[in-house]
């Protein structure tokens, strides 16, 4: 399971869905491997289709087929969805479609992405403060315990 852990620090997610991805054999290697990298890719709708944009699946070391590892991937989801998808980003344009999680379920590779809301530079930083915060005084507490 590879995290996109960018995606909660810098959006907020409203919906999630969980999509199919299209590979070459030697990527689902690659990908069973852990080597896929989310951080810096999105999901672009393009002519009522889904795609996965600049994800990075390193070449499968095994393989001799050769294959860009940053090209645009399809993305499989029901009709309904993509329609759904597709009339809220209409709608607002606020939101996007940002990639969460990868992870393998049977023998196929899922997707998990979210309808998402971009969070402003000041709201990333309040969340960090408070996360400090937390954890300070969650240390305070276990000090105070170890003494008493």
């Amino acid at each position: 399971m590879i995290k996109n852990r960018l995606a909660y620090r810098n959006y907020t997610p409203i919906k999630e869905f969980t999509a199919g991805i299209v590979l070459t054999g030697p990527e689902v290697k690659s990908v069973r491997q852990g080597r896929i990298q989310l951080e810096k890719s999105f999901v672009r709708l393009i002519q009522g289709q889904l795609y996965l944009v600049g994800a990075v699946i390193h070449p499968y070391k095994y393989s001799s087929e050769e294959y860009d590892p940053e090209r645009s991937r399809k993305l499989l989801l029901q009709k309904k969805e993509i329609e759904f998808l597709a009339s809220a980003l209409q709608r607002n344009r606020n939101l996007t479609i940002v990639p969460v999680i990868c992870y393998n379920k049977n023998k196929y590779i899922k997707l998990k992405i979210a309808l998402a809301r971009g969070k402003k530079k000041f709201d990333i930083k309040s969340v960090a403060k408070q996360r400090a915060i937390k954890r300070e005084q969650e240390k305070e507490i276990k000090e105070v315990f170890k003494r008493g």
